[in-house]
């Protein structure tokens, strides 16, 4: 986005593990370390180490006119970079997509966690963020800056067309799920895997993604095992979009990994990509992704995911049921979901204010 809003971009932060090296098109990409998923004390060092030595590493970036830190780990480390050029200081901006479970407990950990984040955001003049959930039940109380909304919409410019529901092509039962994305929900999975195996056959479902494994305890031998439930491994993300999701006729957009919290407060990347791509997404009541939807008249609500709840939604529909639904999220403006040029131009203006020129370094992780 910042790309093909006008900026030029030079990127510095943290590779997980299980990631590629970048390949990203851009002038510098500099790799700081490589962290581990559920290994905070190592995050912890390895972000004490990169603040420690950014005169070291950023030794050859130019000065940029807007530093945006994506997570706090990075907040830290773009505050000592920004210190680099106190005679014109470069705009910091806090770029937060989820609210970490840490942040939120109700004990002396989570309030040290809450007043390194606020100390931290002192320097920052703005807050990007993806959910107005957040900025709610989050931000507001920690004095943050002012907010920019940035929502998960998929990126692909250079794509051309979008999915269909299989109910337009007259594809009926067996009524297709698709949970696509990160996999790291138990509670989903037992419950995808509870409905496939009452259905009988009638209700089939797909994963596709990158299971978080330290979450997902056991994870081959349980899909294995599922009936009519099964794993069709990663996918190219944008490439892949329109055809696995033209495969479901309903997308698993609920998610308990951070129940209560975040999950309750975000809008997840699966809603836009299968919305665009005309799946219908099955969402749980009380979350920001249920207003999202009921906003927008489209999508299954559900009060809870028991069983018994799962086999009167399922079983109940029909092909012509599901078929006006399908036409509904179809009929739908496809920039609800989907992000285009002009939204890159106006973000990046509204990262760099007055300043004339156009770049930008993100410090991501």
């Amino acid at each position: 986005m910042f790309r093909l809003g006008g900026a030029e971009v030079e990127i510095a932060g943290f590779r997980r593990a299980d990631s590629p090296q970048s390949d990203l098109p851009l002038t510098r990409t500099i790799e700081l370390d490589v962290t581990h998923d559920a290994r905070m004390l190592h995050r912890l060092v390895a972000t004490l180490r990169a603040a420690h030595s950014v005169r070291g590493w950023s030794r050859n970036l130019r000065r940029p006119d807007v530093i945006v830190a994506r997570n706090l780990e990075m907040l830290a480390i773009a505050n000592r970079l920004q210190a680099l050029w106190p005679e014109s200081t470069p705009t910091l901006v806090y770029e937060c997509l989820d609210i970490h479970r840490l942040m939120l407990r109700p004990d002396q950990v989570g309030s040290a966690m809450r007043g390194v984040e606020q100390r931290l955001m002192g320097r920052a003049s703005l807050l990007i963020t993806s959910s107005p959930a957040f900025l709610q039940h989050h931000f507001d109380a920690q004095g943050a800056p002012p907010a920019l909304l940035v929502e998960n919409k998929v990126f692909a410019p250079d794509l051309e067309g979008i999915g269909c529901n299989p109910a337009l092509r007259s594809e009926g039962r067996p009524w297709r799920i698709g949970w696509f994305g990160a996999l790291r929900c138990t509670k989903s999975l037992a419950a995808l895997s509870g409905l496939a195996a009452a259905m009988a056959g009638a209700v089939e479902v797909t994963l596709r993604g990158r299971p978080a494994r330290a979450e997902l305890v056991d994870f081959d031998r349980r899909i294995g095992q599922a009936p009519h439930l099964g794993y069709a491994g990663t996918y190219r993300y944008p490439d892949d979009l329109a055809d696995i999701y033209s495969q479901v006729h309903f997308t698993w957009a609920i998610d308990f990994f951070e129940e209560g919290q975040n999950s309750a407060w975000l809008l997840p990347n699966r809603l836009y990509e299968g919305c665009l791509n005309g799946a219908i997404p099955v969402v749980l009541a009380g979350t920001e992704t249920a207003a999202f939807v009921e906003r927008l008249g489209v999508g299954i609500v559900l009060p809870d995911i028991e069983p018994s709840t799962l086999i009167a939604a399922f079983g109940a529909l029909t092909p012509e049921r599901v078929a006006a639904m399908a036409r509904a999220v179809a009929d739908l403006d496809p920039g609800l979901f989907r992000c285009g040029e002009q939204e890159c131009r106006t973000l990046v203006q509204q990262l760099v204010g007055g300043h004339d020129s156009g770049s930008a370094l993100e410090a991501a992780a």
